[in-house]
């Protein structure tokens, strides 16, 4: 791995026609579809920029540039890089024939200030009320799924989450390309290693999971739920390891659980449906949606529990939803209160008052 100034240097050597938008703090992703086609996105809206690569050629010795920086291989064998740039913007790059109109590139730029529960506030993306519960949620290790799409503020979140975790407690981080950068003093950040050319050697995040329940976790981060890994988490969560915190790409809260579910069914256990939806329901005790809205502005949905399955699948209740722009609860009180009052908790008034006065219409 070459260090860091050298690379910096060649990096706006070969990306100059880009070099204006990775120093613009306003845009948050630069989309490059082959050489002479490049997006970016301010304030969640994309936009085509005059810029331009000379040729494939160029855009490509970028790329390489890229994979000789984080250390994976990136060639006709092996024709999808993920990585990240020394500031920690999230790298996604495909070769042709993958991308036949030329090398592709995506790259998502986060925000240099770090975005605090009070930012999310100012925002409007969460609520003073929502905010009270998930405190208490965090701290007293509900283990919590963070949902939403591409693009809706998903790791932002979970950034701002880990805030609400005791800072005596040891946090373990998982991802495929470092992202998270996350509000704690004792963080441990663990990231999978690629196969190399000979096809050896390839270290993923199922490897890094079973390694970590070794390492004394008080807490463990996984960045992203992906695949099989989806159980070895719902084991870990059902065998004493609250506190989790992930995210996955999912629309609603219950597409969020049917997701885990397919996962965690590409794990190569057998396990019959029945059981993996119980062990599931029992593993995940809150899902906070995120989403982007029309005006390209980010914020929180759903904070919806899972209270457990029946003949008709996961109890899901939830307790705030967006509704006229702001997130509000719904009149439903959460069946863990008694677990937060044990640690100290009572829940927002107006949770209660909403609850005695009725649900939103």
């Amino acid at each position: 791995m070459i260090p860091s100034f050298i690379y910096d240097d060649a990096l706006r050597s070969v990306f100059a026609p880009i070099a204006l938008h990775l120093e613009d703090t306003s845009v948050t992703e630069i989309l490059i579809n082959g050489p002479g086609e490049i997006y970016v996105e301010r304030k969640g809206k994309l936009s085509k920029v005059d810029s331009r690569f000379s040729s494939a050629k160029g855009l490509l010795a970028g790329l390489r540039l890229i994979a000789q920086y984080v250390g994976r291989p990136f060639d006709d064998e092996h024709p999808i890089l993920e990585g990240r740039l020394p500031d920690g913007s999230r790298v996604e790059a495909l070769l042709p024939p993958l991308s036949p109109h030329g090398p592709s590139l995506a790259i998502r730029r986060f925000a240099k200030e770090t975005l605090t529960i009070n930012r999310l506030l100012d925002f409007g993306a969460l609520s003073p009320c929502s905010v009270s519960l998930l405190s208490a949620l965090v701290e007293c290790k509900q283990n919590i799924v963070v949902a939403g799409g591409t693009g809706s503020g998903k790791t932002s979140l979970l950034n701002a989450l880990s805030s609400l975790i005791p800072n005596e407690e040891r946090v373990i981080v998982i991802e495929d390309a470092r992202e998270l950068q996350l509000q704690r003093d004792h963080v441990l950040q663990l990231e999978t290693r690629p196969q190399d050319a000979r096809g050896r050697g390839a270290i993923g995040i199922r490897d890094l999971f079973k390694a970590t329940l070794r390492l004394r976790p008080d807490r463990i981060v996984l960045g992203e739920i992906r695949a099989g890994e989806a159980l070895d988490l719902i084991q870990a969560m059902t065998s004493g390891h609250g506190g989790c915190l992930t995210t996955v790409h999912a629309t609603y809260p219950k597409d969020t659980l049917s997701r885990l579910e397919t996962m965690a069914l590409m794990g190569g256990v057998e396990l019959p449906l029945s059981a993996l939806r119980s062990q599931l329901g029992s593993a995940v005790d809150f899902i906070v949606q995120t989403a982007r809205f029309r005006d390209g502005s980010r914020g929180v949905t759903h904070i919806t529990e899972v209270q457990g399955t029946d003949e008709q699948g996961h109890r899901l209740v939830d307790l705030f939803l967006r509704s006229d722009g702001k997130l509000t609860p719904t009149g439903a009180l959460p069946a863990c209160e008694p677990l937060l009052a044990a640690h100290g908790y009572t829940l927002p008034e107006s949770m209660r008052s909403t609850a005695q006065s009725g649900p939103l219409a």
